[in-house]
């Protein structure tokens, strides 16, 4: 179905490829997961094979490609002859919405295949209600939250049935459901044994949930650093045989393979083969509470907040302080009003009701592409900036933007946009920052730099408030907790104390990490539970090939 040969791929102005000689053969029917570092190419990848790259992207491609049960398609051959073949989910979903309303959205694609009219309506429905999001037929596009837009670009990918479907990080702005429900979608459409599935993935221990490694596709092709192949075969295998170097990599894998990296040793958490080691990552003594110096008057404040869209209320009663030292984290399903919470924190959004007071926020959007004003990544960073020169070298620095300095950062990969839009608001030093999913996207190494960076923003005095669905990295810096879910705040407090409280998650329809579980039976204040995961997620991976390695103290040996 794909068959790549010796290709290169070279953007414009770039000095490196982002693809490097690679070698890639699917067979019709085969279901195979990318991985690799953020900018490795894996969505180039996925763009040179639905004809985005060079069609609508420029740049000099080498090698040969074929595409097709036939292969009778190549590298010329436009993207409208692709389409009859592909079902595509980008990394933006947001960005092939084209229709004011969902369930015209995914009948334009039967329409342009000139499926019968009487057939059109239950094929959108059904395709709907594969991936969850059944009740969203009649929904204006313009207001879905980024999980429900996620959720119907699946849908618009699939009711076609292609032979081929491409995901491109078909999970980043979902919750724990929407996770089940695309992994569930994805299973089902996949039961056509004809159908081969190319997916990138950074959160391949959400996707894979309960069913572990067993549970992803069963080839792993993993990109390096330089844009070639470094690993290929059954996935298993290489996560198995290679999962010090792709956590040295900087990727995400499931739990399972990360502690193996760690620690040495071989086995599930259940297992308790990794025991010792975490143990050793629990901080001595009970730790600081963690949850803000509530002597000092907050920076930021709402009191009685109701804020929705147009007429509809979505979130009521939000009574919140921010306090300079806190990180606050916003924790709940897609459309329970995250986003919306804050963009009126932020003063972007007038309020149905109650007030906002304190200093005026900065914003890190949940698309980047949002808030990018400059025509270079240096003049983004320096927007606005009366003394730039020092602040955009250290944030081109620690943020890993140093390599894109002079590039459009419309040209960037998703993952360097991200890094692009925090550090630009860095740069500000804002007392209070507001962030919408600062992570989606991002592999584990640029995830540890946002984490610190958010960090770094508190314990200098600011004050942070977040939204994220990555409850690991919610565990790892929040002092506060705030669950929403229903119209209403489910739960509020200090974060230890909140994520401990079962029935409030199961409320907000949320599930903890079992690695965060793990922790919280063991970490008694928000202060060790924080110090404890974000000790596991800086732990440097063993190096198996050298037998001298001396293993740190609580490893177990393999």
């Amino acid at each position: 179905m794909i068959s790549l040969t010796d290709v290169t791929v070279t953007y414009p102005r770039r000095d490196t490829p982002s693809l490097r000689g690679v070698d890639l053969h699917v067979a019709a029917g085969e279901r195979v997961v990318v991985l690799g570092p953020s900018g490795a190419g894996k969505s180039t990848l996925l763009h040179l094979v639905a004809g985005l790259v060079p069609h609508s992207t420029p740049a000099t491609v080498t090698g040969t490609l074929g595409l097709g049960a036939t292969l009778d398609l190549d590298v010329d051959t436009p993207v409208h002859e692709r389409s009859t073949v592909l079902g595509v989910v980008g990394q933006d979903p947001s960005a092939s919405v084209c229709l004011p309303q969902v369930d015209a959205e995914l009948a334009l694609v039967l329409e342009n295949r000139a499926v019968p009219p009487a057939l059109i309506g239950p094929l959108v429905q059904a395709a709907l209600d594969q991936v969850g999001a059944g009740a969203l037929a009649a929904a204006q596009t313009a207001r879905l939250s980024g999980g429900q837009t996620q959720r119907v670009a699946l849908a618009a990918a699939v009711v076609g049935q292609p032979g081929l479907l491409l995901l491109d990080e078909p999970t980043s702005m979902l919750d724990a459901g929407g996770v089940r429900a695309v992994r569930a979608a994805v299973d089902e459409v996949a039961r056509d044994a004809s159908l081969t599935v190319l997916l990138v993935e950074h959160r391949l221990d959400d996707y894979a949930g309960d069913g572990g490694v067993e549970a992803l596709p069963g080839r792993a092709v993993v990109l390096g650093d330089d844009g070639s192949v470094v690993a290929d075969g059954p996935t298993p295998s290489v996560l198995r045989e290679h999962a010090a170097a792709l956590h040295r990599l900087g990727c995400w894998l499931p739990l399972e393979a990360e502690l193996t990296a760690l620690s040495g040793a071989h086995g599930d958490l259940a297992s308790r083969a990794h025991d010792a080691f975490l143990e050793g990552l629990v901080p001595r003594g009970t730790g600081g509470e963690g949850d803000g110096g509530h002597g000092a008057a907050p920076l930021l404040r709402a009191r009685g907040l109701a804020v929705g869209h147009g007429a509809r209320t979505v979130l009521d009663g939000v009574d919140l302080d921010v306090h300079a030292g806190q990180v606050v984290a916003v924790l709940g399903e897609n459309g329970t009003g995250k986003s919306t919470l804050l963009h009126a924190l932020a003063g972007l959004a007038r309020p149905h009701a109650g007030t906002v007071t304190g200093a005026r926020p900065g914003m890190v959007f949940q698309n980047p592409e949002h808030q990018l004003v400059a025509h270079s990544v240096t003049g983004e960073i320096a927007h606005g900036l009366t003394d730039p020169d020092e602040t955009v070298a250290r944030m081109l620095r620690e943020h890993r933007l140093e390599h894109v300095a002079d590039r459009s950062p419309h040209q960037l990969s998703g993952g360097e946009k991200r890094r692009l839009s925090l550090a630009a608001m860095l740069a500000h030093g804002r007392s209070v920052l507001l962030a919408d999913e600062p992570t989606f996207g991002l592999d584990r190494r640029d995830t540890v730099v946002v984490a610190d960076a958010l960090r770094t923003v508190a314990d200098a005095g600011g004050a942070v408030v977040l939204s994220t669905h990555d409850l690991r990295l919610a565990a790892e810096v929040a002092d506060v907790v705030v669950l929403v879910g229903g119209g209403r705040i489910l739960g509020q407090g200090p974060a230890r104390d909140v994520l401990g409280d079962t029935q409030a998650l199961a409320d907000a329809g949320l599930v903890l990490p079992a690695v965060v579980r793990w922790f919280l039976a063991r970490c008694p204040t928000t202060g060790s539970l924080r110090g404890a995961l974000r000790a596991l997620g800086r732990s440097p991976a063993l190096d198996p090939t050298d037998p001298t390695q001396a293993a740190p103290a609580g490893r177990v040996p393999a």
